[in-house]
């Protein structure tokens, strides 16, 4: 994977918080590299059922693809994108919980 586990527990963290730190997580995405942010979209249609996490290249395949507008807009207009992120690590194999909980 090329985005670290701590990028996507921070982008979950910094979503639940959207209301003082919006600002801060749009410039957060924006600063990652093209394939950590097909990797974050990924994993955010893992965690929502979009896709199996023994799909993920082809999950990070259809995100390259389809990626129409700009990443951190696509994904602050998901629902639910914490609770998404959350799971689709999860179902990676990797805790969430560990990693946020490392973040605070």
């Amino acid at each position: 994977m090329e985005i670290s586990a701590r990028k996507v527990a921070q982008v979950a963290l910094m979503a639940r918080e959207l209301g003082r730190a919006e600002g801060e997580l749009r410039a957060f995405i924006d600063r990652m590299s093209e394939d950590e942010q097909a990797e974050l979209v990924a994993i955010m249609w893992i965690g929502r059922g979009s896709f199996e996490a023994e799909e993920f290249e082809e999950a990070i395949a259809t995100a390259r693809a389809e990626a129409t507008t700009p990443c951190a807009d696509y994904l602050l207009g998901s629902p639910h994108l914490p609770d998404h992120l959350e799971n689709g690590l999860d179902a990676l194999g990797i805790s969430a919980e560990d990693v946020e909980n490392d973040l605070m």
